[in-house]
């Protein structure tokens, strides 16, 4: 039997809630299936460490994690911290420690969930957004000179490389390539940003020529938000710049009925080191503790670690029974407008759980 180390950081807020929930329903599959098993081993990195050693993680936490088969993460964010600790000390450190260059955030209306968009049937909303996650925007490069002076200055510039673009255009193509409609669209900017942006759509038609099977289209980001909401069957796969893709993939989830649904897949596509799964919603502390949390964005981030590590049969269940849960209105929480608590939720997904066929 197969048994996959899967390190599990909750980090802050109701992620110390889902990141549990996630667990108990990655075992309830296993032993259903019986043919893998899952050694969990926890991490308690994030706000309160940092109140007790000054960091959110420990200098060796990468080699911690070095070994394991994937990463089940919560969330990151405390409002005692200051946001740009707790995401770069933490979140950021390890997707970019591992390069996890890819983020692909999943997006489709579940059963029983009702969205926003009255006149959009399930199957016209059923995305994938393709995040570039190691550099752009959130490359961290700047500073800030003159603090606390009328001449005080601050910069964050984005950086992007002709290897970083490529890599993950290649990515976002084969896996349009993949889907049945072999659709994919790439956000850009480069009517307002002349240099790096530019190279993004240039290298975008480059590598289309590798893929020509696929029939994309370019699409500037401000159109690109109001073709989500007024024209949703006209998307696909979308690939966008680290930025653009982290604010269009919270307005995708958003269309879907809730953040609290939405799952994340922090991918190294070589596999030199472990990938990340975890939900979207951040660390919520407004509801941390009350069992309102909604785990349906963990179950699913739960089911791309499934099928990263191979096991698709179990990924298909895993994903029936969030399905069959969400279907039932009675099991909505709170975000979806039900009143379902977080274990209610998790222990009907595990209920569902039936032999997982070889």
């Amino acid at each position: 039997m197969k048994t996959y180390k899967i390190a599990c950081i909750p980090g802050d807020g109701i992620g110390k809630e889902v990141v549990p929930a996630g667990q108990a329903a990655l075992e309830a599959l296993a032993t259903a299936g019986g043919s893998f098993a899952f050694d969990f081993k926890n991490f308690g990195w994030g706000g309160d460490w940092y109140r007790a050693h000054g960091e959110m993680m420990p200098p060796h936490g990468l080699d911690e994690l070095r070994g394991m088969d994937a990463i089940l993460f919560g969330s990151a964010g405390d409002p005692h911290i200051p946001d740009h600790i707790t995401l770069w000390g933490l979140r950021l450190k390890i997707c970019q420690g591992f390069d996890q260059y890819a983020n692909v955030r999943p997006t489709r209306i579940l059963p029983g969930i009702d969205g926003p968009l009255k006149r959009c049937k399930p199957e016209d909303l059923n995305w994938i957004i393709v995040r570039e996650n190691s550099e752009g925007e959130y490359a961290g490069v700047g500073g800030r000179a003159h603090q606390g002076q009328p001449i005080e200055v601050a910069t964050d510039l984005s950086v992007m490389t002709r290897a970083g673009v490529e890599r993950i255009m290649r990515y976002a193509f084969k896996l349009a390539q993949s889907r049945p409609r072999k659709l994919l669209t790439v956000v850009t900017k480069s009517n307002a940003q002349r240099h790096a942006m530019v190279m993004w759509d240039e290298i975008a038609r480059e590598v289309s020529h590798e893929f020509p099977d696929v029939t994309w289209d370019k699409e500037l980001v401000d159109a690109c938000t109001a073709r989500m909401v007024m024209r949703p069957a006209t998307l696909d796969t979308v690939v966008a710049t680290n930025l653009h893709a982290d604010i269009l993939s919270d307005l995708a989830a958003a269309l879907a009925g809730s953040l609290g649904i939405a799952p994340t897949a922090n991918i190294d596509p070589e596999r030199r080191y472990p990938s990340m799964f975890e939900p979207i919603h951040g660390s919520a502390f407004d509801i941390m503790g009350q069992g309102l949390a909604n785990p349906v964005g963990t179950f699913w981030s739960c089911v791309m670690l499934l099928e990263h590590l191979g096991e698709q049969a179990a990924a298909r269940a895993l994903m029936a029974a969030i399905e069959r849960v969400t279907a039932n209105t009675t099991l909505h929480t709170r975000d979806l407008g039900g009143n379902a608590t977080t274990v209610q939720v998790t222990q009907a997904v595990c209920a569902q759980f039936l032999p997982v066929p070889a």
